[in-house]
């Protein structure tokens, strides 16, 4: 596993992104861990954060593309922290892009905060997490009213690894969906791979207790 997948784990729990427990997701689903991208709170956190999309942009995206869009309202801090560290990591200047939930009548009109879309414009997304897959629906059509532009893929944090609407991955739906690859920083195999019977700041993270926990979950949720 790679060097940043493994710092972006142990950073997720240090942070109190990723924990495990007994939680119930905005779908109704109990699950034995929760990633709430809402505990990232300092500007020294976003810069690591925005790092370590940088990285997984760059290996699965490169930085051949123009726009970086991160649908409201988490993938607004997103999309400028990802910038951002493009920009510094690897010198690629991508414009970076966000939608407003209500179209603005005065000032800065209209419903995109950051850049404007053009035709024919090279657009990656950026999101947090997705489980239903909501936020990318609502968003697509929403790009497309906007300019004739390329949506060459979509990238999240942690890849649940589980069913979206129907047997296949969230992820996987999307894609095929909307004909464009899917990927994420790190993936629920990942994190247990990095975790599971380790010590990590003197406990185990995932134990054995928890690993039956999280296999019965994705015994019920899994992807077929």
């Amino acid at each position: 596993m790679e060097q940043y997948k493994i710092d972006f784990i142990h950073f997720m729990v240090d942070a109190g992104v990723l924990t495990f427990g007994d939680f119930v997701t905005k779908s109704g689903r109990q699950t034995p861990f929760f990633i709430n991208t809402g505990n990232y709170r300092s500007g020294g956190q976003l810069r690591r954060l925005g790092s370590f999309y940088a990285q997984a942009i760059k290996a699965n995206f490169g930085t051949d593309f123009d726009v970086l869009f991160g649908p409201a309202y988490k993938g607004i801090p997103l999309s400028v922290a990802a910038s951002m560290a493009l920009s510094e990591l690897y010198g690629a200047d991508i414009r970076y892009s966000s939608n407003r939930k209500e179209i603005k009548d005065h000032g800065d009109k209209g419903i995109l905060l950051g850049s404007k879309l053009a035709d024919g414009d090279r657009v990656v997304l950026i999101e947090d997490v997705t489980t239903a897959g909501t936020s990318i629906r609502e968003t697509m059509p929403l790009l497309k009213a906007q300019a004739d532009a390329e949506v060459l893929g979509l990238i999240v944090s942690v890849d649940r690894m589980e069913r979206g609407q129907g047997e296949k991955g969230a992820l996987q739906e999307i894609g095929e969906t909307y004909g464009m690859k899917t990927c994420a920083i790190v993936t629920m195999q990942e994190v247990i791979d990095c975790l599971y019977g380790k010590e990590y700041n003197g406990r185990v993270v995932i134990d054995d207790a928890m690993m039956d926990s999280i296999n019965a979950y994705y015994e019920k949720w899994g992807v077929r």
